[in-house]
Order: structure tokens, then C-alpha cells, then sequence
């Protein structure tokens, strides 16, 4: 394994208000409206193509800091690394770069010098900024903000008295302190997890369900796959647990992981599973979105 040099990235942010489309903003390599701050870095990292011609793609942390990605692509290792403090996700929202980008696929083992102090929200900060060290470092990733009004997709309450639905209720967990224990085949009591056309939650608040609906929609959901960012308008306070199940157009002819029912193929699409299951629908308009356009990016130096 090579030692991954300690490098400045600036993190992806999500813009509020409406801003000229598709004006950019330079991205200087170091944090924004603050003093420079230098990135942490993994220890040693190793970075190998994968020519397997498999399609999963896991990423894992494992305990003493050790990461590891699996048979995945550029582009969605760059969009995960700069999704703080809000996500950029998946390759919809990174544009530009060479086409091997979104075709070639890398494993990577890496080790931090610790720990990852994990969070019930998503990945855990300092992982990321490793991630975007790394990237800079070994394919020498560099890119701009730009703020473009694009479709997007609303998520808010289906019915106009606000009754949820069946498979969505408040979450009474506590997740002020340390997470609550995990039951054998259950959710984390304060997350989330999402299985082949499933996401069951133990409790999370509707902001990160509609990130999670954002990734679902970037890597695929039928006809309706066009990588939109969906925003979170329910006005829902809180977290919630739930399990939505829907029947993707094409099921994956891998077996579920164990304890995971196979997928109904008679089944609602997602579409529809969100509204007959939750109470839920998504909302088609246009809105600001800030996306990441690459700029340059070289092959992997070697190990």
C-alpha cells in the first residue's frame, strides 16, 4: 500500500437560494469561509482496478479504521466523498469527466488511524474528507460548483388530511445519546438500510429518507430513473421508522442477502409503493441545484 498524501478539498454544499443557471464558482482546495484546514488521511491506501465484470459495488468500514470499496466506480466514489454537509449524489449530480470515470472499476482497502466515529445520519464526516484526500491525491480529481436550475422531485404528504400510511410511523427511539442496541435483522434503531428494492428504517427524519431516495433514483427505479434530486417538503418533524418494499423493472438475479425476502416481481413500482405504503408521493418541478463539474482526472498512480 502506498501512504496517501494529505491534500485540501473543498466539500460539496447545497445551495438555498436561486442562483444564475449554470454560473460557476471556483473551488479553491481548502474549506470555505474559515482558515485553511488541513484534510485527514488514511494511513496507507491501496487503489486496484477490478475487472471482475461484477455490479455490486459495497463500501464498508470495518473497527480500527479500516475502509474498504469494492468493484466501484470513479464517478460514484467522487459524488459520495463531497456529499458534506449535503449530498451531491451519485453520478447525477457529477458532470463532466472522461467516460472511463463512469465505466472502470476500482477496488480500494484503506486504514485510518482510527476508529470512524460513526453516525446514524450517513457516513461519518471524517471518512468522507479521507475519501476526498485520497481522490486528490491518487487520481488527481480536481472540479468546480455550479448552481443549474434542473428537475427535481418534491416529497411530501400524499393526502390532503396528512394521514401517513400503513408502513410509516414516528420513531421512539431515543438517539440524543449512544444508539440504542441493533436486533438481529432489524434497521438500526437510528438508520437506516436498504436491501435490493427495500428500505427499512428504524429511525431516521425525512431529510435522510429523501437522500436516500435521491441515490435510489440515480442508480435505477424503472422508467423513472433519471437521477432528479428529491428534496424533502413533508414538513414531517422528527424521525420515522419504516419498510418500503417495491418491484424494480428489472430484478437482480443475485439472491438477497440472508434474513432479506426475495423481491415480489408482482409488486408496486416505487412510485407507487411510496404512496400506497407511507403516504408519501414525489413532485415533479425544477429547481437550484448545485452539481460538481470535473474538471480534470488522471488514471490511479500505482501503489
Amino acid at each position: 500500500m502506498r501512504r496517501a498524501n494529505v491534500r485540501f478539498v473543498l466539500p460539496v454544499v447545497m445551495v438555498a437560494t436561486a442562483l444564475a443557471m449554470g454560473v460557476p464558482t471556483p473551488i479553491p482546495l481548502r474549506a470555505q469561509a474559515r482558515a485553511p484546514e488541513r484534510l485527514p488521511s488514511f494511513e496507507v491506501a491501496s487503489v486496484k482496478e477490478n475487472r471482475s465484470g461484477d455490479t455490486r459495488a459495497p463500501m464498508r468500514t470495518f473497527p480500527g479504521g479500516r475502509f474498504e470499496a469494492t468493484n466501484v466506480l470513479l464517478r460514484f466514489l467522487i459524488a459520495e466523498a463531497f456529499m458534506d454537509p449535503q449530498p451531491v449524489h451519485l453520478s447525477s449530480r457529477i458532470l463532466g469527466g472522461p467516460e472511463w470515470i463512469g465505466s472502470t472499476r476500482y477496488d480500494i482497502i484503506a486504514k485510518a488511524s482510527s476508529d470512524f466515529q460513526m453516525s446514524p445520519d450517513g457516513p461519518p464526516r471524517e471518512l468522507l474528507l479521507m475519501l476526498q484526500s485520497l481522490l486528490q491525491d491518487r487520481f488527481k480529481v480536481t472540479a468546480h460548483r455550479e448552481t443549474r436550475d434542473l428537475p427535481i422531485y418534491e416529497l411530501v404528504v400524499a393526502r390532503a388530511d396528512r394521514k401517513l400510511g400503513p408502513q410509516l410511523q414516528q420513531s421512539m427511539s431515543d438517539c440524543d445519546g449512544p444508539p440504542p442496541p441493533r436486533q438481529p435483522n432489524e434497521p438500526p434503531p437510528c438508520g437506516a438500510m436498504r436491501g435490493p428494492a427495500r428500505v427499512m428504517a428504524g429511525g431516521i427524519p425525512m431529510r435522510r429518507f429523501a437522500e436516500m431516495l435521491t441515490a435510489i433514483l440515480a442508480v435505477g427505479a424503472g422508467a423513472n430513473a433519471d437521477g432528479r434530486l428529491v428534496v424533502d417538503k413533508t414538513g414531517l418533524i422528527g424521525r420515522f421508522a419504516f419498510n418500503l418494499t417495491w418491484t424494480p423493472e428489472q430484478i437482480p438475479d443475485a439472491a438477497p442477502p440472508p434474513g432479506i425476502p426475495p423481491i415480489d416481481p408482482n409488486g408496486p413500482s416505487l412510485f407507487t409503493a411510496l404512496q400506497e405504503q407511507l403516504g408519501l408521493k414525489l413532485e415533479s418541478t425544477r429547481g437550484p441545484v448545485e452539481v460538481l463539474v470535473i474538471d480534470s482526472v488522471n488514471h490511479p498512480t500505482p501503489d
